[in-house]
């Protein structure tokens, strides 16, 4: 199951947990001095660190299987991928050295590089990526490879992967799934991975730290760095440490962007991560879910809510105001992606069209709420709590549809409570993937109550025949001109907040990363939703500069 708005498996420790753990970790480990600018190295240092410690989330509550979903959403680290994205996103060969497609679609032949070896020495075959993507079609795991039919090892080094039907988007499966090692893959697989990736796993305290060694068996660029340690604290204390000097990078939410950490320089990574309210898209007419749920708001339900709420939203004072300038404002899901469609989107704010729209709709101002038939323009909006963006972004949203006659309740509750009220109640989610499945899922009627997808239970059948077009097609050009048309046609047909309205997307996060004035990241990949360890998709390129 999804949670596309969760920050998975951050322990939020006190300050002074995270500053005595960063010094216990420099005093443990062999040849890190307890001072050093939290790399292992002092200040000024004429030899490289060993070690770097980063303080980035991304610990995983499932651990690290690529088959139940680890890396889906960054580099996995500890495994190879068949192909990767460059830092322009860019499809390039990873373990592949070049892979076909036939022309109905149906079959994806993968040639592999015969130099690969997983970590404990055995090379990486055919056999190994036909099991890896045998076993992820079956495990029911965050990586959809459910439209996979049969893997076949047709020699050492040379896959088959047969599909169910022409799935246009496949080629990001070859770019998630992390490739694991058939005879090692059991029970613990997931606390113990062996991978063929650039470091392995050495250590995991569940909740605290995660120490990885260099993989020497590494077929590609060997990393400079031999260990890397991830601590796992929360925004506050991530910040403490690298105020501290105890980290050599800390990723923050934007709000503590502005702050001045000595020998660290702040790094804004572009993102396609977005933040947006979704709808209950059904009246409330009773009816619930297999499990009981309740689905329908009988507000959220009308067109004229939903597109004037559109239309009244200021999301470049959002990204001001909220993201302290870390961001962009976001008007679909894709924004920026080859298949986003421009005419779908609202550019600016206007009130005036707002209240023209309440007002053609029926919905008249009743003392400063407007009301229709005896319901009230009126509903709740959930957060998860304990996420300040979120947060922000819901009172700031509130505040804006006030003046027009809307009142939204904000609510700060725990995702147990969400998972109660997604299909009734407004939610703040956050996604985001160059992976435009994602786009289908969030929009398709058949996704409706799956997990976290498509929670309002959105359903347009002009919509979903585009949807279904872009995913069998087997041109990739022809796709794109599919999800273009599912965001808004020629009819003016769409998803989108010209349109249906399903959603009113916000901003497009920057992840903001402090970084210590001696450690060279490169470029930056543009990076997904934030689980994971994006960031460290480049890390074999990293050098100290001190």
């Amino acid at each position: 199951m999804v949670r596309g708005a969760r920050r998975v498996g951050t322990t939020v420790l006190p300050v002074t947990f995270a500053v005595t753990l960063g010094l216990a970790l420099a005093a443990c480990t062999a040849g890190v001095d307890a001072g050093s600018n939290g790399a292992g190295g002092a200040v000024g240092s004429s030899s490289a660190p060993k070690e770097l410690r980063l303080a980035i989330g991304g610990e995983s509550e499932d651990g690290y299987d690529p088959t139940l979903g680890w890396g889906r959403y960054g580099s996995p680290l500890f495994q190879s991928t068949l192909l990767k994205r460059d830092a322009d996103l860019k499809i390039v060969n990873d373990l592949a050295t070049k892979h076909t497609v036939s022309p109905d679609g149906l079959v994806w032949t993968v040639d592999l590089r015969t130099d690969a070896k997983f970590s404990d020495g055995t090379p990486v075959t055919a056999a190994d990526v036909a099991y890896t993507f045998s076993t992820a079609s079956k495990s029911g795991g965050l990586t959809d490879v459910t439209g996979l039919s049969q893997a076949v090892a047709v020699d050492n080094d040379t896959v088959e992967l047969r599909l169910k039907r022409p799935q246009s988007t496949f080629v990001n499966r070859l770019i998630s799934l992390g490739i694991v090692p058939k005879h090692a893959h059991g029970k613990e697989y997931a606390r113990k991975p062996i991978g063929s990736g650039p470091f392995k796993l050495v250590q995991w305290d569940e909740g605290q730290q995660l120490i990885v060694q260099r993989n020497d068996s590494y077929y590609g660029t060997k990393p400079k760095f031999e260990r890397i340690v991830f601590t796992f604290t929360g925004e506050d204390a991530s910040l403490a440490a690298a105020k501290a000097g105890q980290v050599s990078m800390a990723a923050v939410p934007s709000s503590l962007a502005k702050t001045s950490v000595p020998s660290m320089r702040l790094v804004p990574v572009k993102s396609v991560d977005n933040r947006g309210l979704v709808f209950p898209y059904q009246a409330d007419t009773g009816k619930k879910t297999a499990t009981g749920l309740p689905i329908g708001n009988n507000v959220t339900s009308d067109k004229a809510i939903r597109q004037a709420i559109n239309q009244v939203v200021d999301r470049q004072a959002l990204v001001d105001g909220v993201l302290e300038g870390y961001g962009s404002p976001a008007t679909g899901p894709v924004d920026g992606m080859p298949w986003f469609e421009p005419a779908s989107a609202i550019q600016g704010n206007d009130p005036g069209k707002a209240k023209e729209l309440l007002e053609s709709a029926g919905w008249k101002d009743t003392n400063g709420v407007r009301e229709r038939n005896g319901v009230k323009a009126a509903f709740n909006l959930l957060y998860p709590a304990g996420d300040t963006t979120r947060q922000g972004l819901a009172l700031a949203v509130a505040d804006m549809v006030k003046p027009i006659g809307i009142q939204i309740t904000t609510k700060g509750v725990s995702w147990d409570v969400i998972d109660k009220r997604l299909h009734a109640d407004a939610v703040l989610f956050g996604w985001g993937s160059p992976d435009p499945t994602e786009l289908y899922n969030l929009y398709s009627s058949g996704s409706a109550g799956v997990g976290y997808w498509n929670p309002g239970y959105y359903a347009n059948p002009v919509v979903q025949k585009n949807l279904d077009a872009a995913m069998g097609a087997t041109d990739q050009d022809e796709a794109t001109k599919y999800w273009k048309a599912a965001q808004r046609d020629a009819d003016g047909n769409g998803f989108g907040p010209s349109g249906d309205a399903a959603w009113a997307w916000l901003v497009n996060l920057q992840h903001t990363y402090y970084v210590s004035d001696c450690l060279d990241i490169g470029k930056p990949q543009i990076e997904p939703h934030g689980h994971g360890w994006p960031i460290t998709a480049g890390i074999t390129g990293w050098r100290w500069t001190c």
